[in-house]
């Protein structure tokens, strides 16, 4: 993707107003020259990658994000599964990702302990004029799928915003 759509990228998955501040930096992976995103405000959530209708994600795993056995908690799974496919749907370039019609976490292994990782990919499966598709997968520091998640937003009202940017994230 060109660097000035990266970027406009970026502005808009941070005007989902998750979460504040925005930094890019280079090269996280070592020697892979790659733009990253980081909303690491204290919450420990980071943008590693993202492309019109991808985005991988990161949790470090704080001790609020676990349930009383230290291990992270479902809840904070499925915040994430919502969180996902707001930024898979504003990766296509809307302003306003809509609202959520559904959303459901499938549960496969434990995702780690205080200071582990979780590492997220998610993708926009249909981008519609009313609808949008989402689904979002999550491993383990141990490469193990940890869970699968899904994510239905009504986004018709959304297309009405005049600060998209979708003509200019599709291909040409």
């Amino acid at each position: 993707m060109a660097a000035h759509k990266f970027v406009k990228l970026v502005q808009y998955c941070h005007l989902l107003g998750i979460y504040g501040g925005i930094r890019l930096t280079q090269g996280r992976f070592g020697s892979r020259s790659e733009q990253i995103l980081d909303w690491n405000q204290g919450n420990g959530i980071m943008v590693i990658h993202a492309t019109p209708g991808h985005v991988k994600f990161e949790l470090d795993i704080q001790k609020e994000h676990t349930n009383r056995l230290n291990i992270l908690h479902g809840g904070t799974i499925a915040s994430m599964v919502d969180l996902g496919g707001s930024l898979a749907v504003a990766s296509k370039g809307l302003f306003a990702t809509g609202v959520s019609t559904d959303l459901n976490v499938t549960y496969i292994n434990s995702g780690g302990k205080i200071g582990d990782t979780i590492r997220a990919e998610a993708n926009c499966d249909k981008f519609g004029k009313m609808l949008a598709y989402t689904s979002i997968t999550f491993y383990n520091g141990k490469d193990q799928l940890v869970a699968r998640g899904s994510h239905t937003k009504y986004v018709a009202l959304a297309w009405k915003d005049e600060n998209n940017i979708v003509d200019e994230l599709s291909p040409r």
